[in-house]
């Protein structure tokens, strides 16, 4: 009997629903699928192609040593979920690296890994490869994904010379490595973004994604194989390949690769996927448009709107809890869902949504209100690369909204004394790639130090209340934790990101990135020049009254005395940001510190 992994759940659906779509890629303006059994056929094309370049040779490595890695640089592609499947298939390791590294983070990657081939989408990704490859010993070829500007350079192939190599490795001895592949063998690695430090390759066993995916596939009850999702966000992020390889390696259901992220909301309207995975601030975006649009609302259409709203939140209300509308209410919201709902939701790409999730990063309990009031429940997930994506997940039927919703059935979890979430079960990666100092510092007789800060409710709900290397320790020895104030701050809409600062300072202040996209309506509105908006003095006052207001629900040494509009966004090129959007607290403090001493100077 075939182990249980993800590989060979993905190449028995070509067995299974052979002629049913497995991927969707627009070309000419229509969405052309490929079939389960083509999928399948050119994965297996690439794996041997992989095999006659070297990679998974039996002297490569041996089941308990370092497998061959393949590192992959691109955007959303059939390619790179092809060399993924590949590259596990002969008993290698893919390691995902996010388009937004620097030249030096990728040659970082690829030398950590020693990677003997490297995918790449252009000719951009190609030249932070090949600039590096002084520093690269193990390096033999750049492989280029289809549609790439052809390059004149000995160790690149495109994708078709690539796939030409598979004639030389016959298919028994692919075969031969797929039959080897078991749970406890390195599948993936997951290199982390990491908010300080070089990025830590998380090691991702067969065994760990495939209980997951399967975890996943039960939270989905009603899942088939009709299902489909729009892949989006960074491939390299264990989220995304849940909901755009594992998942549906697991269950048959139908990928759609997104063309590029300008067009996500253009393609959501066009696919309508059933399950859609998002970070926090693809939420907020289509927050702030669909709230921009109710609140041009004017009289009778305004109170309508309310009147709607309202029922929604009341319907969605009973049903995370596991209850049904009855009577008045039920009736209510059959009309709205027909005249409100239902038209709002295909405007936004939702029209078949049955499970919209968000993860990555906290989100606000008041946005999530709010989509549940248009008749989206979005379901918030807790976890970490280190444990495959999920600790809690929020459940159909079973959803509080401020909660990352009950454990995962089958995983364990229990807090520290100083309030850490430790996390066991089968899900838990097997150690950092290469750093046995890490692993011992995370990894502790099978139980995962998160890092993060909680506490688990009397109905069995995980609430986090920060990260312990983001506690501030203020001049009272006061501990705060920064994650739900800057939070309520970025209610605002015109704040993209909001850092706290009063580690050792005698009073809490704050630094506060506009939104840019708001910021220039906003400017537009008021008749200002965008430029040195953030010294604007109407927007400052603006903004304190929202900060006043956040601060009337918070303790008097959590609330924020001062602030600061920053001159520009913080960017992941600047190195503020994460590629995952998360704030990289101690780059900031060392971007702004004229700033944070002038808000102390008194």
């Amino acid at each position: 009997m075939a182990p249980d992994t993800i590989v060979h759940r993905f190449l028995k659906q070509a067995e299974l629903r052979p002629n049913s779509p497995a991927y969707h890629v627009k070309k000419d303006g229509q969405w052309k699928p490929t079939s389960w059994r083509g999928y399948v056929t050119e994965t297996k094309l690439a794996a041997r192609a992989l095999m006659t370049l070297g990679v998974g040779n039996r002297d490569d490595a041996a089941a308990d040593g370092d497998p061959a890695c393949v590192s992959i640089i691109g955007f959303n592609r059939p390619e790179w979920a092809l060399m993924d499947f590949a590259t596990m298939a002969v008993g290698g390791a893919p390691a995902g690296i996010y388009t937004t590294c620097s030249p030096s983070e990728v040659a970082y990657i690829v030398g950590h890994t020693e990677s003997k081939v490297v995918l790449v989408e252009n000719e951009a990704q190609w030249a932070k490869v090949a600039g590096a490859r002084s520093e690269l010993p193990k390096l033999e070829k750049i492989i280029l994904m289809k549609g790439a500007k052809a390059i004149d350079c000995p160790m690149t192939l495109s994708w078709e010379a690539f796939l030409e190599l598979a004639n030389s490795t016959p298919e028994s001895e692919l075969q031969a490595h797929i039959d080897a592949l078991t749970p406890a063998r390195l599948a993936t690695l997951i290199y982390t973004s990491g908010t300080t430090g070089p990025p830590k390759g998380v090691m991702l066993s067969h065994g760990n994604l495939a209980w997951t995916a399967q975890a996943a596939a039960r939270i989905v009850e009603t899942a088939t194989a009709s299902d489909s999702t729009l892949s989006y966000l960074p491939l390299s992020h264990i989220a995304e390949q849940m909901f755009s390889l594992h998942l549906p390696a697991t269950i048959g259901a139908q990928v759609y690769f997104a063309e590029a992220l300008e067009k996500v909301a253009e393609n959501l309207r066009e696919v309508q996927p059933t399950l859609l995975f998002g970070v926090p601030r693809i939420w907020e975006k289509m927050h702030e448009k669909v709230a921009a649009k109710l609140g041009a609302a004017k009289g009778l259409k305004l109170r309508l709107a309310d009147v709607a709203l309202a029922t929604g939140r009341e319907v969605n209300e009973l049903l995370n809890r596991g209850a049904v509308p009855r009577g008045l209410l039920a009736l209510k919201y059959r009309f709205w869902k027909r005249q409100f709902f239902d038209p709002a939701k295909a405007v936004m790409g939702l029209s078949r949504a049955k499970l919209c999730v968000s993860g990555g990063a906290p989100i606000s309990a008041d946005i999530l209100r709010f989509f549940s009031g248009l008749d989206v429940v979005i379901h918030e997930v807790y976890g970490q690369s280190e444990d495959c994506g999920p600790t809690s997940f929020n459940l159909p039927g079973k959803t509080l909204f401020g909660s990352v919703g009950p454990v995962v059935r089958g995983v364990e979890v229990r807090l520290a004394e100083d309030g850490e979430i430790l996390v066991k079960g089968p899900n838990v990666f097997i150690g950092y790639h290469r750093d046995p100092a890490a692993t011992a510092d995370t990894l502790t007789d099978g139980w995962l130090h998160s890092g993060d800060l909680g506490h688990l409710d009397e109905n069995g709900f995980l609430h986090i209340t920060g990260r312990k290397k983001d506690l501030l320790i203020t001049a009272g020895g006061k501990n705060i934790a920064p994650k739900n104030i800057e939070a309520a701050l970025k209610l605002e809409p015109l704040i993209a990101e909001a850092v706290l600062i009063g580690d050792r300072r005698k009073f809490l202040s704050a630094l506060l990135s506009l939104n840019p996209d708001a910021a220039l309506d906003w400017a537009k509105m008021h008749g200002l020049e965008p430029a040195n908006l953030h010294e604007n003095a109407t927007l400052r006052a603006h903004l304190q009254a929202h900060v006043d207001k956040v601060n009337v629900e918070l303790a008097r040494v959590e609330q924020v005395k001062k602030f600061t509009i920053v001159r520009r966004p913080f960017s992941i090129d600047a190195g503020e940001l994460t590629p995952t959007m998360k704030v990289k607290r101690a780059t900031v403090n060392e971007h702004y510190a004229t700033d944070i001493e002038a808000m102390y100077a008194e």
